[in-house]
């Protein structure tokens, strides 16, 4: 690996493999770090060739019927997610996974499928799609990936499961051990499941103050799938991603913000900051490609005041730019190393 740029990452991964193989003979340990290893090599394979997309991750019940109101939200959300630039990704099981899947079709469907002993074979949509359809040993894998590559989460309702991975993606966000991505919750019309639910967080939670009030925001509530995607669009207009670190946050832009708006930015959302000021500048991605940002130090209690500053960000008033009309684009095509 002598001239790898993660050299330094690779020699620690190794490091660590020789410390277990050290100090560990059962064979149930070696399954697990052998299983796990497999997982995520096999996808990173797969999502390695498909960085130019943004993707929304759907999630919902695996049991829901194909005459259900949901399946069909599910199969037009998918279909209006991919006419905005967006690839869709499931769990690849039945129901909403399936209807999503059916939407999207196959040069648009990723589906992340785990063993289980029952309901979650892959669905007819992806299982054909050729290099597409994931098998993971572990759920917390498949997990790691769901969060890794999803540039938005669209949960729809669903059971234990479902509510399972939006309590993860929830915490994952609010502790901001994931960068800033929409999570949107889509029911269809005059179905109160979300808004139920939203209700008995919020007076549960928040009037209690076991979360922060503005925690609230970190989920927008869609009955549409025209707003659901809409709302996605619009949460990568000016903002184009996070790159948090220990001491400051980057805040990579789709377009700069002039200066003379940086007093008035500093003066609404001081509140969210841990010290000093917000200051405009450039910075890179994991591409390499250099964008305008934003730089601060966020109090990481006010996740929820972040995604309140990216929304208002995302509402500014700035000169025409292409890249202000291409929110589904993560990395440009023409970037991209073949």
């Amino acid at each position: 690996m002598e001239g790898h740029p993660q050299r330094r990452f690779i020699e620690h991964a190794v490091i660590s493999l020789l410390e277990v193989a050290r100090d560990e003979n059962e064979a149930d340990a070696w399954r697990l770090v052998s299983g796990c290893l497999a997982d995520i090599s096999e996808a990173l394979e797969v999502f390695r060739p498909r960085r130019a997309a943004r993707k929304i991750t759907v999630f919902g019940s695996a049991r829901t019927q194909v005459q259900d109101s949901c399946y069909a939200l599910a199969e037009q959300v998918a279909r209006l997610a991919v006419e905005a630039g967006f690839e869709v990704m499931t769990g690849a099981g039945g129901g909403v996974m399936e209807g999503a899947n059916s939407g999207a079709g196959c040069d648009h469907s990723i589906g992340l499928n785990v063993d289980l002993p029952f309901e979650q074979h892959a669905n007819r949509f992806v299982s054909a799609c050729e290099g597409r359809l994931l098998f993971f040993r572990y759920f917390f894998t498949r997990k790691l990936f769901f969060l890794r590559e999803s540039d938005a989460l669209l949960v729809m309702p669903g059971g234990f499961g479902t509510l399972d991975e939006l309590f993860e993606c929830l915490t994952l966000i609010q502790t901001g051990r994931t960068p800033p991505i929409p999570l949107v919750l889509l029911a269809p019309a005059g179905d109160d499941f979300w808004c139920q639910w939203k209700q008995s967080i919020h007076q549960v939670l928040a009037e209690r103050q076991l979360i922060s009030p503005e925690d609230v925001d970190l989920i927008v509530e869609a009955s549409c799938a025209e707003d659901a995607v809409a709302h996605i669009s619009r949460f990568y207009r000016v903002f184009h991603s996070a790159r948090p670190g220990d001491d400051r946050t980057e805040l990579l832009l789709n377009a700069p913000i002039p200066r003379e708006l940086l007093p008035r930015l500093n003066h609404d959302f001081a509140d969210m900051l841990d010290e000093g000021a917000i200051q405009a500048g450039e910075s890179v991605d994991d591409s390499g490609l250099m964008y305008p940002c934003l730089r601060l130090r966020l109090d990481k209690r006010r996740v929820g005041r972040l995604y309140q500053f990216i929304d208002h960000l995302n509402g500014l008033e700035l000169p025409d730019s292409p890249a202000l009309d291409r929110p589904a684009v993560r990395v440009p095509q023409e970037a991209i190393a073949p």
